[in-house]
């Protein structure tokens, strides 16, 4: 594994490439996004060809497979929502997961198989209805469009849980409409999404609960959020990155075009426990499960924040996935063929289903 310093490097090369078109390369996150002198961005995936197969886009699909269909929910001018329904005997409403997907802010689509594997397998052990929005991505959109996004999903949902039957112009909006309970809405995000879990929750909150009824948020799981700080914790000096999918050079560069010009990692976005945000005690939060990775490079500021949640009074419940390194679920590859993994994917989700029921 190469080095920050050999990394930064690296870029710092890649980053004086010319295009034949004549467009320069300006920054680059390697393998993920490059950033060209006339503002475009290409997210083109250049890095190990096998992990391709992961980004790949999974097709929506009415005939149930492994007890769910998958349905595209079209937004014009509102989020396109993706839906998984698991096939329940029980005709009742079903709790709804609302997923906010990683990717430092900057890349990822929620089609992609490295998500659908984990939410399809979600939806039907809980069973909930399970809901996923691509959201807005910088360095085009910067923080706060992604938690604003995050509360246009739950706008549409409320939108839809309070029409009449039958006046909804498309057939999913009245499945979704006829099998969600709104009153029981989770909100669960995978690293850069843990934070909009958080900040997406607070702003519901501080609305007040007859703003968003019949909508409420029961509950948030935050799943290895990416909360740090401007100075090293020990975890991110000593673990070191098993994976492509995190790096600290890739988290810094990521954090660097997603957060408001100027604003160090110190920002209330990505350190809600530190001094710049709002006391925790005058947040609104709902119960929170955190899973925390044990191997994470940002392990310690996770756990940080879940015991300055515990001092602010606040109903927290951690997880840590032992021997795990950051978002390890998300790889199919893996959680199929090495038992470790797949019994820590099986224990996530376990923790999920039970924190569902209880809430």
């Amino acid at each position: 594994m190469a080095t920050i310093a050999a990394e930064s490097q690296q870029h710092e090369h890649q980053a004086n490439v010319v295009l034949p078109d004549g467009r320069k390369v300006v920054d680059e996150v390697s393998g993920w996004l490059r950033v060209f002198d006339d503002g475009s961005i290409d997210r083109t995936w250049t890095g190990p060809p096998e992990a391709l197969p992961l980004m790949q886009s999974v097709e929506p699909y009415a005939v149930p497979r492994d007890g769910h269909t998958l349905h595209d929910l079209p937004g014009e001018g509102e989020p396109d929502l993706r839906v998984y329904l698991p096939e329940t005997k029980d005709a009742g409403r079903l709790p709804v997961i609302v997923q906010l997907h990683g990717g430092g802010f900057c890349i990822s689509d929620p089609s992609w198989l490295m998500y659908h594997h984990f939410y399809a397998r979600l939806a039907c052990a809980v069973p909930a209805v399970v809901v996923t929005a691509q959201l807005p991505l910088a360095p085009e959109h910067r923080l706060p469009a992604q938690m604003d996004a995050g509360v246009d999903v739950l706008r549409r949902l409320r939108s839809i849980a309070t029409s009449g039957a039958g006046t909804l112009d498309h057939p999913v909006a009245e499945i979704l409409r006829s099998a969600a309970d709104v009153s029981r809405v989770f909100l669960v995000g995978d690293s850069s999404g843990g934070n909009l879990v958080h900040h997406v929750a607070a702003r519901v909150g501080e609305d007040g609960a007859d703003v968003w009824a019949p909508l409420r948020v029961a509950g948030g799981v935050p799943i290895h959020p990416g909360f740090v700080r401007a100075t090293r914790s020990r975890s991110e000096l000593e673990n070191t990155s098993d994976s492509v999918f995190f790096t600290l050079d890739m988290a810094d560069k990521f954090l660097a075009m997603s957060l408001p010009e100027g604003a160090t990692k110190d920002h209330p976005y990505t350190c809600p426990m530190g001094p710049n945000a709002p006391p925790l005690e005058s947040v609104p939060l709902p119960p929170m499960l955190v899973a925390v990775a044990e191997k994470d490079l940002i392990r310690d500021t996770n756990l940080e924040y879940c015991d300055a949640l515990r001092a602010a009074g606040k109903e927290v419940e951690v997880l840590v996935n032992r021997g795990m390194s950051h978002s390890f679920y998300l790889n199919k590859f893996a959680v199929d063929m090495d038992p470790t993994t797949g019994e820590r994917t099986q224990e996530l989700i376990d923790a999920i289903k039970s924190f569902v029921a209880r809430h």
